[in-house]
């Protein structure tokens, strides 16, 4: 009579086959979850900016309008510059925004400028 090992033997089977892939899985599942909180970790601390408008004051000044949302109680940062006809930058200034109430806030920056301006924008803003 063939015993039940015999048989393992035979046809190659083995009782630890298991093993690797059950480490294998809690591997992936721990990787997915590091992942994911690396994700939820960077946008918990990301700013964004959309103009709201801008005003050409005269040939060496232009007011630019916008609103930021960041984390509450955060050090904003923000990079605004002024641009001429061809896009090319004519004025720029960075601003520090101490912690506003919540989470959005609107702000207002005046630009010196070293040509005329058509238009002023936000380049980026940051947490500090």
């Amino acid at each position: 009579m063939t015993t039940a090992r015999e048989l393992d033997e035979r046809y190659g089977r083995r009782g630890r086959r298991r093993l690797p892939w059950v480490i294998g899985g809690a591997v992936a599942v721990a990787v997915v979850a590091v992942l994911g909180w690396m994700i939820v970790a960077d946008e918990m601390n990301t700013v964004s900016a959309e103009d709201t408008g801008f005003t050409v004051v005269d040939e060496h000044t232009v007011n630019v309008r916008f609103q930021y949302t960041a984390p509450r109680g955060s050090d904003v940062v923000c990079a605004v510059q002024a641009l001429d006809e061809e896009f090319g930058v004519v004025g720029w200034k960075i601003i520090e925004i101490p912690p506003a109430a919540g989470h959005s806030a609107a702000h207002d920056v005046s630009i010196p400028t070293v040509a005329p301006a058509t238009t002023g924008l936000v380049k980026s803003c940051w947490v500090a």
